[in-house]
């Protein structure tokens, strides 16, 4: 029963992941291909596209929030290795669960202020775009649910079965699946 647990915890953040990850590689296209249409607009035919910087804004900080997620996952938050490689190894072990805390908290900080942030912009609009102001939040409670996810699976010990690269300068566990 346990194994089955694990094994759902697993898949369902492989599948997080990758719609995550898939989803930042096409915003990050779509901002690319505005900002490319705009500059052709401007400096070609002479006019503009009024809709281009707010919705290349929008889709900037949606893919900078789940770029966060996306990098608490593979432990790329600044760090000071100076120090802690000079550390014994129960020293080691006891700041990394404090780092993995201190994740796990600035998920719940994300998760819980974004959603009052999204809650609180929900009647403004945008300017040109006329959209709720509420969607230029909306990746922070989402960014911040990821978070949690991710680091609650780091803690249960099963971030090692997972179907992800790992960051460079980390070590890849052999026998992934």
């Amino acid at each position: 029963m346990q194994n089955g647990f694990k094994k759902l915890l697993v898949d369902i953040f492989n599948l997080v992941y990758k719609v995550i990850y898939g989803y930042t590689r096409w915003v990050l296209a779509v901002v690319i291909l505005i900002i490319c249409a705009q500059v052709v607009c401007r400096n070609i035919l002479h006019t503009n596209i009024r809709w281009n910087q707010e919705v290349a804004l929008l889709l900037t900080i949606w893919m900078a929030f789940l770029g966060i997620a996306i990098g608490a996952e593979k432990g790329l938050y600044i760090g000071v290795e100076l120090f802690y490689d000079g550390f014994p190894r129960p020293v080691k072990r006891v700041v990394d669960r404090m780092n993995r805390v201190i994740t796990l908290l600035v998920g719940v900080f994300f998760t819980y202020y974004g959603v009052r942030m999204v809650f609180s912009t929900m009647d403004s609009k945008l300017p040109v775009t006329k959209l709720p102001a509420s969607l230029m939040y909306i990746m922070i409670p989402v960014s911040g649910v990821c978070i949690i996810y991710f680091t609650l699976l780091d803690i249960l010990g099963l971030k090692e079965y997972k179907k992800t690269d790992t960051a460079p300068g980390q070590d890849r566990k052999e026998g992934r699946e």
